[in-house]
């Protein structure tokens, strides 16, 4: 049977037909879609007259050059710093104290770079070995320089153990170590004492500066800097600014300590430490760590040399060697005094740079007062010009006259060595006490204290010298806050010595800040220029010294009515 074969489309057929080809038509429109611009009718372009008005032409094409830039210019040599080593230069010197310009250490010796040695001081006069002192022929010889610590050499031998090569485009090996250094070259013998560290090393060091930079002195040129740092108004500082115009001499930029180590130079009770971190808060402290450091930084041998290692050096632009067994081959400390600070305040007094009443100690003496908590002015208000206080016959005539308040103080060492015999320190505290209270009954405001020190905080003990007009106390370490006290006309130091015994140490820094002193034994009193001879008999050190209150009173009631004259 013949199937049958259906030639016309359904009418669903046509539908399905019809929306396919709808489909297809619209994706194709959709994904082919790209808009045109209408059609442009082109005319030929008329003459400009006959439209009338001016047409504008399109603008020429620019050309735009290519610029090539010159090569960068190359450099005949590297920057070599320096092209000369600077020669080193002698600023100021004193026995013991020398100011350098330009000075040099290699494998822990110092060199001075000079055309002419003999423009310098005798060698044994700025340095020593720096071994411990003792008073006897073969230590006296072993303390005698030698090369290892200070060489004199030429530029030209500087040149060739540092010089840089030009051919080469090498810079000079040579490191500068900025600002201004002090290099102290004494062994710890003394330096954990607060006397000798405090009143004697950085009492000498603020005179050498002070004095050095001075304008008064015209030792240096005013204009230079000197290692001054700039000022620098976007950094805040807590420091007080020194008033007007007043002249303030270049901070210290280190203190190195060539034979201490870090705890070596500190004393037991810690004054050292407070005083430096008080007065110089931003000196950085080098100790013999440090300088050993340098020191193989720098090292050469033989065996260096032989295979031509090149040599190192440190610079230092402004250095300040301070040596004590250099200092007692003066005539001042060595013959006279037997105190290092003498021999720059000698010097600086003469040439005009520093005064005789402690004008000089001001800032110190302010700096530590701040610290401590006390509001006082540090200036003394003189009598006369800058020039008649240096030129004075006693210092203390210029000074002012005491506060309303004459403080009356005694170091009392009973609880420590060295110290009176137990009857007559009561006597004399009994005595001194009868007197002031007598003269306060007369309308005198005269106080007396008996303290401890070591019963005291260090800013109470500041404060307590800061307000003292007489200090009196058996020879020793208490006595050295006698720098802290504000001088005035009769600013006086009593030290009592066993009988026969006598030392220079708080004598001198008394007189250096314009102040008297006396000596007393027993019944006995010497002031200068009576002093009795430098000796330490038996008993110097002992708890049996004995002394007379009644006279020792009798000695602080004639120096405040006057009765004592300078």
């Amino acid at each position: 049977m013949r199937s049958k074969i259906h030639t016309g489309l359904s009418r669903r057929d046509g539908i399905l037909i019809l929306v396919g080809a709808s489909v297809v038509y619209l994706l194709n429109a959709f994904f082919s879609y790209s808009p045109s611009l209408p059609p442009q009718i082109l005319l030929p372009t008329p003459h400009r007259q006959e439209l009338g008005f001016e047409v504008p032409l399109p603008p020429e094409p620019k050309i735009i050059e290519k610029v090539t830039p010159p090569p960068p210019p190359v450099p005949k040599a590297l920057d070599l710093g320096l092209s000369k080593i600077p020669e080193t230069t002698k600023v100021i010197h004193a026995p013991g104290w020398t100011l350098f310009q330009n000075l040099y250490m290699a494998n822990g010796t110092l060199f001075v770079v000079t055309s002419d040695p003999s423009s310098f001081p005798e060698r044994r006069k700025m340095i020593s070995t720096g071994l411990t002192a003792l008073n006897n022929p073969e230590n006296i010889r072993l303390r005698e320089p030698t090369d290892q610590e200070l060489q004199f050499i030429s530029p030209e031998e500087a040149s060739a153990r540092w010089g840089g090569n030009l051919e080469l485009n090498e810079r000079h090996r040579i490191w500068s170590v900025e600002g201004i250094s002090m290099l102290v070259n004494e062994p710890v013998q003394f330096l954990d004492h607060y006397y000798h560290f405090v009143a004697e090393l950085m009492f000498g060091a603020w005179a050498f500066i002070y004095g050095t930079f001075n304008p008064h002195a015209r030792i240096v040129d005013s204009t230079s800097s000197f290692g001054r740092a700039p000022t620098d108004p976007s950094l805040s500082s807590f420091m007080p600014p020194v008033p007007g115009n007043a002249y303030h001499p270049p901070e210290l930029s280190r203190l190195m300590f060539l034979h201490a180590t870090a705890n070596q130079w500190k004393d037991k009770p810690g004054f050292n430490a407070y005083f430096m971190h008080a007065v110089f808060p931003s000196l950085n402290v080098e100790t013999e760590e440090d300088w050993i450091d340098r020191s193989n930084a720098t090292f050469v041998n033989s065996t260096t040399l032989e295979h031509g290692i090149p040599q190192k050096a440190w610079h230092f632009p402004m250095a300040i060697l301070t040596d004590r067994s250099a200092a007692f081959r003066g005539e001042a400390c060595g013959l006279r005094n037997q105190r290092i600070a003498s021999e720059p305040w000698e010097v600086l007094v003469e040439k005009g740079g520093i005064d005789p009443v402690g004008q000089w100690w001001g800032d110190v003496r302010h700096r530590l007062y701040r610290f401590a908590g006390i509001e006082k002015d540090h200036r003394i208000t003189t009598k006369f010009t800058y020039a008649s206080q240096i030129t004075a016959t006693d210092a203390q005539e210029v000074l002012p006259l005491p506060p309303d308040e004459v403080v009356i103080t005694y170091i009392n060492r009973q609880t420590v060595r060295r110290h009176l015999i137990t009857e007559h320190h009561e006597e004399l505290v009994k005595s001194i006490q009868e007197m002031v209270d007598r003269n306060r009954a007369e309308g005198k405001n005269w106080v007396f204290k008996d303290v401890k020190p070591e019963r005291l905080t260090k800013d109470e003990q500041v404060k307590l010298a800061s307000e003292t007009t007489i200090l009196l106390g058996v020879h020793g370490n208490g006595l050295s806050h006698l720098i802290w006290m504000q001088p005035n006309r009769y600013s006086t130091v009593i030290e009592i010595f066993y009988p026969g015994g006598f030392a220079h140490d708080y004598e001198w820094t008394s007189r250096s800040l314009g102040m008297r002193h006396f000596s007393v034994w027993n019944d006995t009193s010497f002031t200068h220029p009576n002093e009795p001879e430098v000796g330490y008999p038996e008993g110097f050190q002992g708890t049996s010294i004995p002394v007379h209150g009644p006279t020792v009173a009798k000695l602080i009631e004639d120096r405040l009515e006057g009765r004592l004259h300078y």
